[in-house]
Protein backbone atom coordinates (compact mmCIF):
# COMPACT_ATOMS: atom_id res chain seq x y z
CA UNK A 1 0.00 0.00 0.00
CA UNK A 2 1.31 3.64 -0.47
CA UNK A 3 2.46 5.57 2.19
CA UNK A 4 0.10 7.69 3.89
CA UNK A 5 1.83 10.99 2.50
CA UNK A 6 4.92 11.85 0.93
CA UNK A 7 6.35 15.69 1.81
CA UNK A 8 8.98 17.45 0.35
CA UNK A 9 9.64 20.73 0.94
CA UNK A 10 10.51 23.23 -2.36
CA UNK A 11 14.27 24.58 -3.41
CA UNK A 12 15.44 26.78 -5.79
CA UNK A 13 15.13 23.80 -8.46
CA UNK A 14 12.60 21.77 -7.43
CA UNK A 15 8.76 21.97 -6.42
CA UNK A 16 6.81 21.58 -3.62
CA UNK A 17 5.51 18.07 -3.44
CA UNK A 18 2.24 16.76 -1.47
CA UNK A 19 1.05 13.25 -2.19
CA UNK A 20 -1.85 12.05 0.45
CA UNK A 21 -4.76 10.43 -0.17
CA UNK A 22 -7.41 12.51 -2.36
CA UNK A 23 -4.45 15.35 -3.12
CA UNK A 24 -1.93 15.65 -5.11
CA UNK A 25 -0.17 19.06 -5.09
CA UNK A 26 2.87 19.68 -6.93
CA UNK A 27 3.98 23.74 -7.36
CA UNK A 28 6.92 25.63 -7.68
CA UNK A 29 9.80 25.69 -9.77
CA UNK A 30 10.72 22.50 -11.62
CA UNK A 31 14.31 23.04 -13.22
CA UNK A 32 16.20 19.99 -12.31
CA UNK A 33 19.10 18.14 -14.09
CA UNK A 34 17.89 14.59 -13.29
CA UNK A 35 14.05 14.83 -13.18
CA UNK A 36 13.94 11.00 -12.76
CA UNK A 37 15.73 10.74 -9.71
CA UNK A 38 13.58 13.58 -8.08
CA UNK A 39 10.08 12.26 -9.57
CA UNK A 40 10.48 8.28 -9.07
CA UNK A 41 8.89 7.85 -5.50
CA UNK A 42 6.51 10.61 -6.48
CA UNK A 43 5.53 8.37 -9.43
CA UNK A 44 5.77 5.00 -6.90
CA UNK A 45 3.39 6.68 -4.81
CA UNK A 46 1.30 7.51 -7.81
CA UNK A 47 0.96 3.43 -9.01
CA UNK A 48 0.19 2.73 -5.55
CA UNK A 49 -2.26 4.88 -5.37
CA UNK A 50 -4.22 4.42 -8.36
CA UNK A 51 -4.48 0.63 -7.04
CA UNK A 52 -5.69 1.44 -4.17
CA UNK A 53 -7.66 4.72 -4.08
CA UNK A 54 -11.32 4.92 -5.05
CA UNK A 55 -12.46 8.58 -3.87
CA UNK A 56 -12.22 12.04 -5.13
CA UNK A 57 -8.70 13.05 -5.78
CA UNK A 58 -7.59 17.27 -5.39
CA UNK A 59 -4.86 17.59 -8.59
CA UNK A 60 -3.41 20.98 -8.00
CA UNK A 61 -0.19 21.72 -10.40
CA UNK A 62 1.16 25.12 -10.72
CA UNK A 63 4.85 26.33 -11.78
CA UNK A 64 6.50 29.12 -11.91
CA UNK A 65 8.71 27.59 -14.40
CA UNK A 66 9.51 24.00 -15.70
CA UNK A 67 12.06 22.61 -17.84
CA UNK A 68 11.13 20.01 -20.71
CA UNK A 69 12.57 16.91 -18.49
CA UNK A 70 10.20 17.72 -15.65
CA UNK A 71 7.24 18.37 -17.87
CA UNK A 72 7.54 14.76 -19.29
CA UNK A 73 7.73 13.24 -15.74
CA UNK A 74 4.50 15.49 -15.05
CA UNK A 75 2.64 14.21 -18.10
CA UNK A 76 3.24 10.53 -16.81
CA UNK A 77 2.30 11.01 -13.57
CA UNK A 78 -1.04 12.12 -15.05
CA UNK A 79 -1.40 9.90 -17.84
CA UNK A 80 -0.82 7.26 -14.72
CA UNK A 81 -4.00 8.31 -12.92
CA UNK A 82 -5.82 9.15 -15.73
CA UNK A 83 -5.47 5.45 -16.67
CA UNK A 84 -7.41 4.23 -13.55
CA UNK A 85 -11.28 4.75 -14.90
CA UNK A 86 -12.13 5.00 -11.27
CA UNK A 87 -9.76 7.71 -10.55
CA UNK A 88 -9.99 9.68 -13.98
CA UNK A 89 -13.87 9.43 -12.93
CA UNK A 90 -13.19 11.35 -9.40
CA UNK A 91 -10.26 13.45 -10.49
CA UNK A 92 -10.07 17.21 -10.68
CA UNK A 93 -7.42 18.69 -11.71
CA UNK A 94 -6.60 22.52 -11.84
CA UNK A 95 -3.68 23.83 -12.95
CA UNK A 96 -2.50 27.38 -11.70
CA UNK A 97 -0.33 29.91 -14.17
CA UNK A 98 0.65 32.91 -13.36
CA UNK A 99 -1.28 36.46 -14.88
CA UNK A 100 0.31 36.93 -18.15
CA UNK A 101 2.57 33.93 -18.20
CA UNK A 102 1.41 32.64 -21.66
CA UNK A 103 3.63 29.69 -21.91
CA UNK A 104 2.42 27.73 -18.37
CA UNK A 105 -1.22 28.89 -19.98
CA UNK A 106 -0.45 27.33 -23.43
CA UNK A 107 1.29 23.76 -21.34
CA UNK A 108 -2.01 23.82 -19.31
CA UNK A 109 -4.04 23.84 -22.29
CA UNK A 110 -1.61 21.59 -23.93
CA UNK A 111 -1.96 18.76 -21.13
CA UNK A 112 -5.81 19.42 -20.53
CA UNK A 113 -5.87 17.91 -24.03
CA UNK A 114 -3.53 14.52 -23.25
CA UNK A 115 -5.73 13.51 -19.95
CA UNK A 116 -9.48 12.67 -19.08
CA UNK A 117 -10.31 13.92 -16.36
CA UNK A 118 -11.84 17.12 -15.31
CA UNK A 119 -9.33 19.81 -16.05
CA UNK A 120 -9.25 23.85 -14.62
CA UNK A 121 -6.89 26.13 -15.62
CA UNK A 122 -6.92 29.15 -13.39
CA UNK A 123 -4.97 32.59 -13.81
CA UNK A 124 -3.86 33.90 -10.25
CA UNK A 125 -1.81 36.72 -9.88
CA UNK A 126 1.36 35.64 -8.81
CA UNK A 127 2.68 32.50 -8.27
CA UNK A 128 4.53 32.11 -5.47
CA UNK A 129 5.62 30.65 -2.04
CA UNK A 130 2.43 32.34 0.24
CA UNK A 131 0.58 31.52 -2.44
CA UNK A 132 1.42 27.73 -2.06
CA UNK A 133 1.44 27.83 1.88
CA UNK A 134 -2.28 29.06 1.18
CA UNK A 135 -3.48 25.91 -1.50
CA UNK A 136 -1.36 24.05 1.47
CA UNK A 137 -3.61 25.17 4.28
CA UNK A 138 -6.70 24.99 2.23
CA UNK A 139 -8.95 22.11 2.70
CA UNK A 140 -9.86 20.13 0.25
Amino acid sequence: MYPEKVYIEPTKRTPWIVLEPGRIFIMGRSIIENPAVFYESGLNWITDFVNDWSGKTKIELGFEYINTGSIKWLYIFLKQLAASKKISDQAEVTWYYEEGDEDMCELGIIIRSLVVCQFNIVEVVEMNDKLYEEFLSAQN
